[in-house]
């Protein structure tokens, strides 16, 4: 079983969560909530794998997870 690192992104209130995967450029997904949100990316996740298994594509590794900080100007 592979581990993701994800990006969840929270949209105006009313519209909920975009979550991104950067090892897998191009696998997005939303949700309403973030629980929404979160089960998405587990069945976009393994959708997209699925896909390019298919296509005998390679499928990406994780990438090292960047460190992220706020710079206040």
């Amino acid at each position: 079983m592979a581990k993701y690192t994800i990006i969840l992104e929270p949209n105006d209130p009313q519209e909920g969560y975009t979550i991104r995967v950067p090892a897998l450029p191009g696998c997005v997904t939303y949700g309403r909530t973030k629980k929404e949100a979160l089960a998405r990316a587990k069945e976009a996740i393994e959708g997209f794998i699925e896909g390019l298994e298919k296509a005998g594509e390679p499928v990406p590794e994780e990438i090292t997870p960047v460190e992220m900080d706020t710079v206040t100007v």
